[in-house]
C-alpha cells in the first residue's frame, strides 16, 4: 500500500552511534491517527484487448487476464487475479505462497466517472487492515479501464507502528500488519526489508537530518520507489511519515501517536 530523492547529507549528520540509536527518540510503539492522516493513491488500469488487462499499482505493470483465475503478474512472486462479479464489480485478490493478501471489491458508479475500493490486507498474524478508497477517473478509457486518482480514504481499523533499536546505532522500523520489518543505519548504505509480504529486492538507506527528523530512501531493485520524511513534534509524542513518490506530486502523510 505506500507508494512515493535527497542529496547526500553532510557526514556530520552521518553520525549517528550507538548512544543515539539506543536512546533514540523515536523508539516506541505508536498507533495511527486516522483523522489526521491521508493517504491519496493512484492505480492504472489498462485495457490490452478482450479479456486481458494491465494493472499498475504502483510497483510496475502486471498483465492478466480477469476471469478469477490467479495469475503472475511478475510482482514480489505473488499471484493477482481479477473476477468480473458483475458489470460494475470487479472483485482483486492477491496471493503468496498459499495465503491471500488482500482482497479488494471495486464498484464502479453508474456514470463510470468514479470507483470505490473496499480495501483489505490480511496481515501473517491474520490481522485485518481496512481502507475504502474512492478514485476519480483521469484520462481515456472506459469501464474500469481509466488512471484512476483518490479523492478519499477512510481509514477502518488501527494501524500499529513500532520503532526499535538496530544492532545498536541503526533503527527497526516495524509494521505490525504483516510482520514487515524495514532495519536501516546512517551509513548511507542499502538494507533489505524483512518479513512475509516484502516484495524481492526490496531495501532501504537512511540519513540523520537532525535529532528529530530523518530521511528514508526505499528501493526495489536499485530503483527508487519512495522518500520518507520521519519527523517528531516538539515534545516527541507524536511522528509524522511524509512519503514522497517519484513522479507525483501528493504525498501521503501519516500521523501517529505515542501509545
Amino acid at each position: 500500500m505506500f507508494k512515493r530523492i535527497v542529496k547526500i547529507l553532510p557526514a556530520v549528520c552521518l553520525a549517528a552511534g550507538t548512544a543515539w540509536a539506543a536512546d533514540s527518540p523515536f523508539i516506541g510503539e505508536w498507533k495511527l491517527n486516522p483523522s489526521k492522516t491521508r493517504m491519496p493513491d493512484q492505480m492504472k488500469v489498462e485495457s490490452k484487448g478482450g479479456a486481458k488487462y494491465a494493472f499498475d499499482f504502483g510497483g510496475g505493470a502486471e498483465t492478466i487476464v480477469v476471469d478469477g483465475s490467479d495469475q503472475s503478474g511478475g510482482y514480489g512472486g505473488t499471484l493477482l487475479s481479477v473476477k468480473p462479479e458483475a458489470a460494475d464489480t470487479w472483485i482483486v485478490e492477491r496471493k503468496k505462497d498459499g495465503r491471500l493478501l488482500l482482497k479488494a471489491t471495486w464498484k464502479l458508479s453508474k456514470d463510470g466517472r468514479t470507483l470505490t475500493d473496499y480495501f483489505r490486507q490480511f496481515g501473517a498474524s491474520g490481522a485485518l487492515y481496512s481502507v475504502d478508497f474512492v478514485y476519480r477517473r483521469s484520462g481515456g478509457g472506459s469501464g474500469f479501464a481509466a488512471d484512476w486518482w483518490s479523492i478519499k480514504e477512510t481509514m477502518n481499523s488501527p494501524f500499529p507502528f513500532q520503532v526499535k533499536a538496530f544492532q545498536g546505532d541503526g533503527l527497526s522500523f516495524i509494521t505490525d500488519l504483516e510482520k514487515k520489518t524495514q532495519d536501516v543505519k546512517f551509513d548511507g548504505k542499502d538494507y533489505p526489508f524483512e518479513g512475509l509480504a516484502v516484495y524481492r529486492g526490496s531495501s532501504s538507506s537512511a540519513q540523520r537530518v537532525n535529532e528529530r527528523t530523518l530521511v528514508i530512501t526505499d528501493k526495489t531493485n536499485g530503483k527508487v520507489t519512495d522518500t520518507e520524511t520521519i519527523g517528531l513534534s516538539a515534545d516527541l509524542t507524536t511522528l509524522t511519515i511524509t512519503t514522497h513518490v517519484p513522479g507525483s506530486d501528493r504525498p501521503s502523510v501519516m500521523v501517529f501517536e505515542r501509545s
